[in-house]
């Protein structure tokens, strides 16, 4: 049975993207946009470097990151503990007692709180150091740090990465500074870590790329969030023009939506190996369809008097190509801009070409 609420429009191509083709910084700067809060965790100076590769920018980071949060002081919490002691605390366990004859040597089972940094929030900021530490490929001095800060983490739990519950992770006043870093290993657990055929773990040397999906669009998002709140940047569900029920109609939502005056433009990032598809038969290439089709059915149905004043933007991150899109077209009225964000050039230049895709909406 199909889902009356699934996105609309994409038989999903395989997302395998050329890593190589970005600089491992860039990564960085995509970050500081994605987690607002880097700034705030004064790793600032983390841009001042350079990277080979993703794990040495994990690795700097979370060296920053912990190292400062070691100075103000790790996360403590009151966790839960049973053990046999015997001095009475907290609350006892009379049947686990009598099942472990405990009172033959004056001792009971206990049950208590104990204020300890031993919490979940260590204990993944351990084990992703551990990770980049035993299975990264990571610069010796950024070895020696990590193995410098893992001494203070010496009484907190090892845990197993894929038992990690992240729902359970909570953050108020007192632990807000962990959020991004929590994030940061997040990325390191979820986007690199492998399991090997033996049931043991190595580290891929890139991103997963759902995880850089995901990063990709929400930098774009927040970069326009940050430098211009003037459009109100924001995702947002497009409704269908028709007067019937929409109940069965597949949910329309972009990644992001750019309004200014009576103006609007469409953004929908794409993570992909391939930015053209080709016709095997004629051995040509052309535009991916069903892409195609998703752009414009978003920018129709939100145009909806025909005014020509909504147009909408294919975003790719730039691939090894030899061809890739970089056209504007005008279709049934509406201006539809394919366009890729090349990833491997300098910071500046990635700007400018996101600053351009919105002067559109400063046009007469």
């Amino acid at each position: 049975m199909i889902h009356p609420r699934w996105s609309i429009g994409l038989a999903r191509l395989e997302v395998l993207f050329v890593a190589d083709s970005i600089k491992v910084k860039n990564i960085y700067y995509m970050l500081s946009y994605a987690s607002q809060n880097l700034h705030e965790a004064g790793i600032d100076q983390v841009a001042a470097e350079e990277f080979d590769h993703i794990h040495d920018l994990f690795a700097a980071i979370l060296i920053r990151g912990v190292g400062d949060q070691i100075r103000r002081g790790l996360h403590k919490n009151y966790v839960p503990q049973e053990e046999t002691i015997g001095s009475l605390r907290g609350r006892i366990q009379i049947t686990e007692s009598i099942k472990q004859q405990t009172m033959l040597r004056r001792k009971m089972v206990c049950l208590f709180d104990e204020f300890t940094e031993d919490t979940l929030h260590n204990q993944i900021l351990k084990q992703t150091m551990l990770l980049l530490l035993r299975m990264g490929s990571v610069r010796p001095d950024y070895k020696k740090e990590l193995r410098k800060l893992l001494m203070y983490l010496g009484n907190v739990t090892d845990i197993a990465p894929r038992a990690i519950r992240w729902d359970a992770l909570r953050y108020h006043r007192n632990n807000a500074t962990y959020k991004m870093l929590i994030n940061i290993c997040w990325l390191v657990i979820n986007g690199l870590l492998l399991t090997t055929e033996s049931g043991g773990y190595r580290l891929a040397r890139w991103l997963a790329d759902e995880q850089m999906h995901r990063l990709y669009e929400r930098f774009v998002l927040a970069y326009y969030q940050r430098h211009h709140p003037e459009f109100a940047p924001r995702a947002s569900y497009i409704n269908w023009d028709i007067a019937e029920d929409t109940y069965w109609l597949p949910v329309m939502k972009s990644d992001i939506t750019l309004t200014y005056k009576e103006k609007t433009i469409i953004i929908d990032t794409k993570w992909y190996s391939k930015t053209m598809q080709t016709n095997s038969m004629y051995d040509s290439k052309s535009f991916i369809s069903s892409h195609m089709y998703q752009i414009f059915t978003y920018v129709k149905n939100k145009d909806r008097l025909g005014s020509g004043n909504v147009a909408g933007v294919l975003l790719y991150a730039k691939t090894n190509e030899s061809i890739t899109p970089d056209n504007d077209l005008v279709l049934s009225g509406n201006r539809i801009s394919l366009k890729t964000l090349d990833l491997g050039r300098e910071w500046d230049r990635i700007t400018e070409q996101l600053e351009s895709l919105c002067s559109w909406l400063l046009t007469e």
